[in-house]
């Protein structure tokens, strides 16, 4: 039907048309709902976007060596919880293949005579001016749901997924690892307090005082992990702290390219007047 509909529409490029529909469909055309709408003008955000816009940079990468024992590398996934771990020979610019955690679960031989390559997956290599959209149909023709992005001397820049591509278009999406537990509160023996970065800035509130908050961040703001991003500008990085207006601390405690996971709140001041969220 929406082909039908954007292949009428003569004179007009795809995304003239599809931007056409997002903002008000003409009498008698299609009309798509407001998660519809959601899904299509993320998808037009991500005409100009490229892999290196996305990917988790070198830096950040998690990967195991070919010489891996299998309980090195359940430890390794338990600790990480990734589904997905790449593998490479003697450098991380070797990498070649990666490691998914259903085979791992699946193998069934002696743990003495394990060779992780036996399980090795294959994976796309690409360049990181490669376009999103690009990519994620490659991906989902060839059925490889990982690429090593690479510089032009073939070393690895980063790393990319199908979920990360995915997400692009409709947000988070939990994986095999993800849990599904509400967000807790609890207070360290130091008097801190430590919080999932999904935990609402009104339990925060609840649980220190409201005077810490201005009524503009639990308008503007839902989360502890929003309130962090917008002090800091940007995603902050895992152990960076950021200093709010009204006398908290923030410690990052877990967090990748993409999000923060994981936070610590310590009260370093009495609360003052709240003026909105600003760098220290």
């Amino acid at each position: 039907m929406l082909g039908d509909w954007l292949r009428a529409r003569n004179g007009e490029t795809a995304r003239d048309a599809l931007e056409d529909l997002i903002i008000e469909p003409e009498h008698g055309e299609v009309s798509l709902g407001v998660n519809e709408r959601q899904l299509l003008g993320n998808i037009l955000d991500l005409q100009g976007q490229t892999i290196a816009d996305v990917m988790v940079p070198r830096a950040d990468i998690i990967a195991i060596k070919t010489t891996t024992s299998l309980q090195d590398l359940v430890k390794l996934i338990t600790l990480e919880a990734h589904s997905r771990i790449p593998l490479y020979k003697d450098t991380l610019d070797d990498a070649f293949a990666m490691v998914h955690v259903k085979d791992i679960l699946t193998w069934s031989g002696e743990v003495s005579q394990f060779d992780v390559e036996s399980i090795a997956r294959s994976v796309l290599f690409v360049a990181p001016s490669m376009h999103v959209l690009e990519l994620l149909l490659e991906m989902r023709a060839k059925r490889v749901h990982m690429a090593f992005v690479v510089d032009e001397y073939g070393g690895v820049d980063g790393l990319v997924t199908i979920e990360d591509l995915v997400e692009e278009i409709v947000g988070e999406i939990e994986d095999e690892f993800d849990s599904d537990e509400k967000p807790e509160i609890q207070q360290s023996s130091d008097g801190s307090w430590i919080a999932g970065a999904r935990t609402p800035i009104e339990d925060m509130a609840v649980v220190l005082g409201a005077d810490y908050f201005d009524a503009e961040e639990l308008e503007d703001i839902d989360t502890l992990g929003g309130l962090v991003v917008a002090i800091a500008g940007r995603v902050p990085t895992r152990g960076e702290l950021l200093s709010h207006d009204s006398g908290l601390e923030f410690e990052v405690l877990d967090a990748d390219p993409r999000r923060v996971k994981r936070l610590r709140v310590r009260i370093v001041a009495a609360p003052e007047s709240v003026d909105p969220v600003s760098k220290s």
